[in-house]
Formats: structure tokens, sequence, C-alpha cells
């Protein structure tokens, strides 16, 4: 062969043509040892351009010794069960969390399901309670009735802003309030609906001795609030106080009757003493929610809200403790209808003047009565004591002014009185001052 392998075409020399030194394999020769023959660990390498021309291009195995002796080297059966790797502990460790992690998202979803031997949890419900299904005669159903009706009111004068509540009488813009919301005010207002928008306001008129204004928006197509019927009441009626306290629109406050025909004699010093047979109510009520609706649980207005007892001293601010005070319906829309009609308020009297205490043993003495007036044209006089009035006992002078203005002009009401120690009963019929 000459050194020359002729198998890929390349000459195998050392440089400068000198033939591989003798001793060294030549590329392609079978290996030392092999018998001759050809050997069955015969390598392909040489096709391999990059291979080591020196290098063997055959794997030589030795022979085992004749004199070894000994057991052969055992040879692994590959089908034997053997000790896993750690590359197949942590793959068998992932592929069972997954697993377990799957069953456990089954069971759970066929637990909150229901489904399989799983027990359903907790009784079935039947119908859902009356308050979320939000029926009409509930606290949210009356309040949803009501509130498109009520507003806020606003009036700005020297000594700043005052602001109350109201609410919408008549389609066409009539609005009801408290005469102390818009007193002292150059008789105008500004208007918020339930919805934000806003409406210039004029007092019509307003009455400050049964503190009853009524305000003109000029706006059509609102929505009047329904009348209820105050002489109807009982205590204990479930009641709804709706306004703005403290500037907080839209607030509805719930309770009850607490007491009726409580004798209200309020006033602010210096200003007119307003007399009215009130509705007593635990609902909260706050500065701001004057003039606003007192209402029934069917949705009907039965007061207009106008003041509260506080425990403060004069000059503070006075809050909530439960008790508040509203004109009954019936005397604030006949009010507010005399209002509209005529401009002005006919005040019910029953044409006799009270002294200024009470009387020892209850009762009110009449410190003078009018000749033509209606308690001489029932047979009262002058030093008569009136014990009741329709059956409501008097024992202070402003009992007696409270009830009677309760009561529309014509009204005929019973009188219990006591002349020296006689008692003796007599049906007066109210009349309207000359005013």
């Amino acid at each position: 062969m000459g050194g020359t392998d002729v198998t890929d075409g390349w000459d195998w020399r050392q440089p400068g043509g000198t033939p591989a030194p003798a001793g060294r394999p030549v590329p392609g020769s079978p290996p030392q040892g092999a018998g001759g023959g050809s050997s069955p660990w015969w390598s392909d390498a040489l096709a391999d351009p990059w291979r080591d021309p020196y290098a063997p291009a055959a794997v030589v195995v030795p022979a085992v010794p004749a004199d070894a002796g000994g057991e052969p080297e055992p040879v692994t059966d590959p089908d034997a069960p053997h000790r896993p790797g750690f590359r197949q502990v942590v793959l068998i460790s992932l592929i069972t969390a997954l697993l377990a992690g799957s069953l456990g998202s089954a069971l759970t979803y066929a637990l909150v399901r229901g489904g399989g031997a799983v027990p359903t949890l907790g009784a079935q419900s039947g119908q859902a309670p009356a308050l979320a299904q939000r029926k009409p005669e509930s606290l949210a159903g009356v309040a949803e009735k009501v509130l498109p009706s009520v507003v806020t009111v606003r009036v700005a004068s020297l000594g700043g802003t005052s602001e109350g509540s109201g609410f919408v009488v008549s389609a066409d813009g009539h609005i009801v309030t408290n005469d102390h919301v818009v007193s002292g005010g150059p008789g105008k207002a500004t208007v918020i609906f339930n919805d934000g928008s806003t409406a210039p306001g004029t007092v019509v008129g307003q009455d400050p001795e049964s503190d009853i204004a009524v305000i003109k928006v000029a706006r059509t197509g609102l929505k009047p609030v329904e009348f209820g019927d105050s002489d109807a009441l009982a205590v204990g009626d479930p009641v709804l106080a709706i306004g703005s306290p403290l500037s907080l629109a839209n607030t509805v406050t719930a309770g009850i009757v607490s007491a009726l025909d409580r004798t209200m004699q309020a006033g602010e010093p210096g200003g007119p003493t307003r007399y009215y047979a009130a509705i007593q109510t635990d609902a909260a009520v706050n500065h701001g929610n004057s003039g606003g609706p007192l209402v029934d649980s069917a949705g009907r207005v039965v007061g207009v809200n106008s003041t509260i007892k506080s425990l403060v001293a004069d000059g503070q601010e006075a809050g909530n403790i439960g008790l508040a005070f509203a004109i009954p319906i019936n005397q604030a829309k006949r009010v507010t209808e005399d209002i509209i009609g005529t401009g002005r308020a006919r005040r019910t009297v029953i044409g006799a003047q009270v002294g200024g205490t009470g009387v020892t043993g209850g009762g009110v003495r009449l410190n003078a009565v009018e000749p033509a007036g209606p308690a001489a044209a029932a047979g009262l006089r002058t030093g008569d004591v009136v014990l009741r009035l329709d059956g409501h006992p008097l024992t202070d002078p402003t009992d007696l002014v409270a009830l009677v203005r309760k009561y529309a002009p014509g009204s005929v009401v019973a009188v219990e009185y006591r002349r020296g120690s006689s008692r003796q009963n007599a049906s007066v019929t109210l009349a309207a001052d000359a005013k």
C-alpha cells in the first residue's frame, strides 16, 4: 500500500512528503493482534476527514488471560427490577402531586355541586323572606315609592344659607316645607330633586304659627306624594322619616309612632310661637330633616317633620335622641290648601283666652270668653276650667291652643269643663279667626 490510503482520496503523509514513521499503524490496516482477519469491532472512522491519521482505526479488546480463573464478570439483566435514580424519583413525585391535585379538585367540585355520595348540606329554603323580595309594603318598597317626591330646600339670606327638606304635593310644582326653613329669606329658594337636578323656587305663602310653607317651582310632570290620614294613626305604627339631615340628601330612617297629640309650643327667640298637636316618633331626625315627610307603612305622608327634643344646652347643636315631632298631615294639608288658594292660612280658634299657668288638679282656666265666639255660643263663661277637649285631657294652656289648631274651622268638638264644683259638657263649633 506504500502508506497511502486511497479510501477517501487523501494522502496521509507527514509534512514534506515523509511517510508515516515505522512502528505506527497505517490507517486502514487491521489492528495488531487482530488475527489478520476482519474484526467485529472494526471502525468506519476512516471516512471521517477530521480524524487523526495516526490514531488506530479499531477498538482492540484485550484477550482474557488463560490463567485469570475465577468466575466471569456478572452481567446485569436489563429486565430485572432496580432502584430508581434521582431523576426518576423527581418525575414520579411530580406526577403524583398532579394526580392528587386533580383528584382533590374533582372531590371539591362534587361536594359543591352536591354530586356523588356527598350529602346536601343545609335545609332547602322556601320562598325568600318579604324583606329580601322588597315588596311594596316593605321598608325598602316604601322608601322606593316616596323618595322621588322628596326634595332638599336651600334658602340663601344675609345670615347664611338655611337648608331643610320638603316634598312634592302637586304635579305642577307645589312643594311643602317648614316655615322655619324659608323664614328670614328673600322669598326665593333652590330646590334639589331626588335625581340631583335643581330648580329655582318661589315662596307662595307661609304660616308661621303652624310652621308650614309652600314653594312653587316652574316644572311639570312631578310625582306628588300620597296623603294618609293622621287621625287614623295609632301608637306603635311603623313610620319612615325621609329628608336631608346634615345635608345628607335622600336619607331614610325608620321608627314607630311613639305618641299622638303631643302638644308643642316652639319657636326661636323673638320669632313667632308655633302651636301644634304633634306626632311623636323615635325615627332618627336631625337638622335638615325639617319639612320632610313622615310616612306610614303604605308610603302615605302622615306628618311633616318639624322639631326634635335634645339634652344640649341653649346655643349648642342638638342631635337625635329618639324624640322627634311632626305636624299631622291633616292639619298641614289644610293649611297648604289655604295658602295655595288664598295666599294665607286660616287659623282655627275657640273664641276664648286662657291663663298663663295650669290649674291645680288639672284643666285650663278661661280668662276671657269672646261674646260672639264659639265658646260663648256653647255656653262657656269666663272662669270656667276646661278639663278635656274631644277626650284629650288638658293640663297646660298650650294644650288647649295646640289641640284647637289641629281641627279645621267648622269642626264640632266635645268640651268637658268645671264651673265651681260641678262638671258640665258642651259641644263647641270651632271657627276661623277674623284675620
